[in-house]
């Protein structure tokens, strides 16, 4: 197999534009390979990312259902949120999440992958979990801007969603992928 061209680009400086806790704007002067200078290369910096697919002891996936202002919609996501300071892991970051907003906890939870939301514009990855044997342990510990209507699903209603559009968040459609594929419940 032959060798692949380096396609990196070479970062000559930054400028932020924009800086708060869970967005921060950069404007970026790069050059590539080839010696084409790239200005302004704008650059959206996030926190890291976690997302469960969450199962109940009896099997029925979590779903929450709240209302999302940039669309204007409310809509069926699947519970996550962003990896803070004080989470010593993914993997406790995805649980302090699934107990805050949906007041279960798992058995097991088991890392499936990642992604990135939008490579050419985000730095960040979104980490994916299974979590099973989930049982309700407390009521929702919920962040101020946060309404979450948690909702049961079997796997059919589920799959109905996903084939009738009925979540529209795209990484938790790709989530709900690979947890279906690892599941077994799957067939590509």
């Amino acid at each position: 197999m032959a060798q692949e061209k380096d396609l990196s680009w070479k970062t000559l400086s930054s400028e932020y534009l924009f800086r708060e806790t869970w967005f921060t704007l950069r404007s970026d002067t790069c050059e590539t390979r080839e010696g084409k200078i790239i200005k302004p290369y704008y650059v959206y910096e996030f926190p890291t990312w976690v997302i469960a697919v969450a199962l109940t002891a009896d099997g029925k996936f979590i779903l929450e259902r709240q209302y999302r202002h940039a669309l204007g919609i409310t809509t069926l996501e699947l519970p996550g949120g962003c990896v803070d300071s004080t989470d010593a892991t993914f993997d406790a970051a995805v649980r302090r999440e699934l107990l805050e907003e949906t007041g279960y906890t798992f058995e097991a939870v088991e890392y499936l992958g990642k992604t990135s939301a939008n490579p050419s514009t985000n730095n960040n990855w979104a980490h994916f979990f299974l979590a099973t044997g989930g049982r309700k342990m407390q009521e929702q510990h919920l962040d101020f801007n946060e309404e979450i209507e948690v909702c049961l699903h079997s796997v059919d209603d589920l799959k109905q969603l996903l084939r009738s559009g009925g979540i529209v968040q795209s990484m938790h459609v790709t989530a709900l992928f690979y947890a279906l594929t690892r599941l077994g419940l799957l067939d590509w």
